[in-house]
């Protein structure tokens, strides 16, 4: 699957949280999407107008759309984080396309 096959579609973002490192690569990428909390593990954080802070979702499982100006620093995220923690699937049908769990 391809960033640009992707493009079209609604796509949401979510961090296992049991296995994030908190290396914060993610929020490297995306700070927009990704944020690190006080405990060290990285969250999503749902997109926001510009010039408001985005509340960190920190319940477990909780997702976050993808902008699509963001999609490929969702997706580089995603590659290299070291916990390979990072899932990114459709909305229509919650099938990860990107992450450890990709087909």
């Amino acid at each position: 699957m391809t960033v640009r096959d992707e493009a079209a579609e609604e796509l949401e973002v979510w961090i296992d949280q049991d296995l994030c490192t908190g290396d914060g690569i993610c929020a490297q990428y995306a700070p927009e999407v990704f944020e690190l909390d006080i405990d060290g593990l990285a969250y999503v954080k749902p997109p926001v107008p510009i010039g408001q802070e985005a509340e960190l979702l920190t319940e477990p499982g909780a997702t976050a759309r993808v902008p699509l100006p963001l999609l490929r620093e969702v997706v580089d995220s995603a590659k290299e984080c070291p916990g390979q923690c990072i899932h990114v699937r459709r909305v229509a049908d919650r099938a990860e396309v990107f992450g450890p769990d990709a087909d």
